[in-house]
């Protein structure tokens, strides 16, 4: 009986060890995901040779600023030929 229960100890520890590194690797592998922003800045960041709280400083305002450029890009104004539906305008030609 004690031997039983030594063993139901022993594989009840190890499930839960197996499972917090699942767990723990499952996170690490969602933090190593960067966005294309992030990898631009941190190569301006490298070529500039930037270092500490440089570094930090330099890639949140250039994350910002590609942010920004991104957004404005993506939200142009309609062309002459879209109405603000997006979608073309019509003309009746007799």
């Amino acid at each position: 009986m004690k031997t039983l229960t030594m063993t139901l100890a022993a594989v009840t520890m190890l499930a839960g060890a197996t499972a917090a590194l699942a767990a723990t690797d499952t996170k690490a592998k969602m933090a190593s995901v960067k966005s294309s922003e992030s990898i631009e800045c941190s190569k301006q960041a490298d070529a500039k040779g930037l270092h500490g709280q440089e570094r930090k400083k330099f890639r949140a305002e250039c994350k910002k600023e590609l942010k920004a450029k991104m957004s404005t890009t993506t939200s142009a104004a309609p062309t002459s030929t879209e109405t603000k539906t997006g979608k073309p305008t019509t003309t009746k030609t007799n």
